[in-house]
């Protein structure tokens, strides 16, 4: 059945054709011949999702399912696949340029309506599809989702968009603008993360290093271009060779990281077996940090044990597991959710049958500390962030987070971080990582935990050590280290690597 029909709402109610003169005046401006009746199926998977996300699913969850129940692979699947992560994405320009081709605000679009506009503005300004196949497709996506009345709207918005160039259009929904406002437009972020990772990039960039807001087009732009699919190849279980043998090409970022151009990293046996599994290669570094640290906190041939204090769904637990291993340590991991608990059962699989033992629990990490003092060796707090940092891989994570939530993430990430400090043994090592640049996400949240007097910062720098064995360049001036997307294409990673005092330094 079609969606409502009718391209606006407003409290007029929808326009009528002028009968007395032409009862045709609504028609499309195309030929009958040439006119479609029928969406494409690729088209009919991007609109579907896009209506998905608007009911609150998750894209990267959801666009597979679409794409197995279609029956789409190859060519229609990354032509789906490009078209609604885009149109998704980059809304925070195509809307303004919406609604000055509609003539009216896009909160008086019909939804539904509008998600197929965003369809046809992201074919006509950000794809290589030819303007006239863009219009037609869409207005026949339109008439098959959204109803005959509404495929009418939809030509003659088209229509508008196409009679002018990108560029043109940015000039225009641009101007007047401040300069935040404006690259907020342009590169279609909230204006809140603009001025968010402008302040975290001063945080990081070097006095020989770009100009500010050069560096910021830079890392806005790299949010907006699609990642590339990073394979972890884990150590014991799978080597990067297997990954290359089967089609992908070895990162040179990371030692145990390959890279997947395009395709489905499913269709690789290793993935399938949970050997291997998809993960950036910057979460792949963070891990390989804390495993290659030196510690001092157990004696001569005691094993050490690691804990992962926000576990699931477990793609960092099961790279420490394997790690683990190899050093002779037990990995423990705790997840607040039995569900995500679940999920890390599942991805440590091949981890346990091959005989690595992982103790998953199920509490609150706020609490372990208290539970079990001085209990590690050394600890992960991947904590709950904004995301700020994955942008390229979730085209509607920009679009879920407000700024109201960084007070209540920074007090968790406090409590969380607070207790992982609590449950490591003196001389152990914690790493406090985010998936988020975000300034209160990370070096506040960091100088907090340094003023308890309780822990030392560790220069974090030289255990970034890429595929050749060299150390990976622009880091920082430390002692944390930031991962960028523009910089070193990855996620934007963060970690603070800390030793546990004998003492309070404060007293």
């Amino acid at each position: 059945m079609a969606e409502r029909q009718g391209g606006y709402r407003n409290d007029r109610g929808r326009q009528r054709p002028d009968t007395r003169r032409n009862p045709h005046r609504e028609r499309s401006a195309q030929r009958p011949a040439d006119r479609r009746r029928e969406s494409d199926a690729p088209r009919r998977v991007a609109y579907d999702l896009l209506r998905a996300v608007d009911r609150g699913a998750y894209a990267n969850l959801e666009l597979p399912k679409l794409l197995r129940a279609a029956g789409l692979r190859g060519r229609d699947a990354s032509f789906a696949t490009e078209l609604s992560y885009g149109a998704i994405r980059m809304r925070g320009l195509y809307d303004p340029i919406i609604e000055l081709a509609a003539g009216r605000p896009a909160t008086q679009i019909d939804p539904p309506v509008l998600d197929t506009l965003r369809l046809g503005a992201h074919q006509l300004l950000s794809m290589r599809v030819k303007p006239h196949a863009a219009a037609s497709e869409t207005v026949a996506l339109a008439r098959t989702v959204n109803g005959a009345g509404a495929a009418g709207f939809v030509n003659a918005v088209l229509r508008r968009i196409s009679e002018r160039t990108r560029e043109e259009w940015i000039s225009e929904v641009t101007a007047g603008r401040d300069e935040d406002d404006a690259l907020a437009v342009e590169y279609s972020h909230p204006a809140w993360m603009v001025r968010a990772l402008r302040a975290s990039l001063a945080e990081s960039t070097t006095s020989d290093g770009p100009d500010a807001t050069g560096e910021l087009r830079e890392l806005l732009a790299a949010h907006n271009e699609p990642a590339k699919v990073a394979l972890v190849a884990r150590p014991g279980l799978c080597d990067v060779e297997e990954l290359v043998d089967a089609g992908a090409t070895a990162s040179e970022l990371s030692p145990v990281g390959a890279l997947m151009e395009a395709g489905d990293p499913g269709s690789i046996a290793a993935v399938r077996e949970t050997r291997a599994a998809v993960q950036d290669e910057g979460s792949q570094l963070l891990g390989m940090v804390l495993a290659t640290a030196p510690t001092t906190s157990s004696a001569p041939g005691e094993p050490e044990r690691w804990l992962d204090l926000c576990a699931g769904p477990g793609g960092k637990a099961a790279l420490l597991a394997t790690l683990a291993q190899q050093q002779g340590a037990q990995l423990f991991a705790n997840e607040s959710s039995e569900h995500r608990a679940d999920l890390i059962d599942q991805t440590l699989r091949a981890a346990v049958a091959a005989g690595i033992e992982v103790m998953v629990g199920v509490g609150d990490g706020r609490d372990l500390g208290a539970e079990e003092p001085a209990a590690y060796d050394r600890v992960l707090v991947d904590a709950p962030c904004t995301g700020l940092g994955a942008l390229r891989r979730r085209p509607d994570a920009r679009w879920r987070r407000t700024a109201n939530d960084i007070a209540d993430l920074t007090t968790l990430q406090e409590e969380l971080l607070a207790s992982a400090i609590e449950a490591t043994r003196i001389g152990g090592l914690i790493a406090y990582t985010t998936c988020s640049p975000h300034v209160a996400e990370t070096r506040v949240v960091v100088d907090a935990a340094a003023r308890s007097g309780t822990v030392e910062l560790i220069d974090a720098r030289p255990y970034f050590v890429d595929a050749a064995g060299n150390q990976i360049k622009a880091l920082g001036e430390g002692p944390t280290v930031q991962l960028w997307p523009h910089r070193h294409r990855t996620d934007g990673m963060y970690i603070a690597l800390m030793r546990r005092t004998e003492k309070d330094q404060s007293a």
